[in-house]
């Protein structure tokens, strides 16, 4: 594993555990040139995934990215990152075995926004103006009020 600090490409590995979610397995590196360490998670990828975008555009499915929009949809919201990482685990999982390498962005958002509706209704809503596109405060209000109401219901 090349060093993220001075680019050498030798680290030894002094603490490896499995996650909290079981998910992935964390691993305490050092470098053998400058001593520095760090963190690798090692996950299991069960095939390649291709993100189909607007306009037949295709890109490679990046779970990072994934996190990172889920990140701030949540952010100052106390939902803890154990439970983030558990989230896009389980989004990242369904994809993978629903069958066709090739999934459409918006399937994607769906599965996000699903995700998100029974953690946290704030987050849902962040997240909801991006994915649906939000133009004005009446787009946000809408969107909240049918919110509000399926949670009387």
């Amino acid at each position: 594993m090349r060093c993220p600090f001075c680019a050498h490409e030798d680290s030894q590995v002094k603490d490896s555990r499995p996650t909290e979610d079981g998910a992935a397995i964390r691993r305490r590196r050092q470098c053998e040139a400058c001593g520095a360490r760090f963190t690798t998670f090692e996950r299991i990828q069960l095939r390649e995934l291709t993100v189909l975008k607007s306009e037949d555009r295709r890109q490679p499915f990046e779970r990072d990215k994934l996190l990172r929009s889920i990140e701030v949809a949540c952010r100052k919201r106390g939902i803890a990152p154990a439970r983030i990482e558990q989230l896009v685990s389980g989004i990242q999982r369904q994809l993978e075995t629903q069958g066709d390498p090739e999934i459409q962005s918006s399937h994607i958002g769906a599965l996000v926004m699903d995700a998100l509706k029974g953690l946290d209704s704030v987050a849902y809503i962040r997240f909801a103006s991006v994915y649906k596109d939000f133009r004005e405060a009446k787009d946000f209000e809408d969107f909240a009020g049918n919110v509000s109401e399926a949670g009387r219901g």
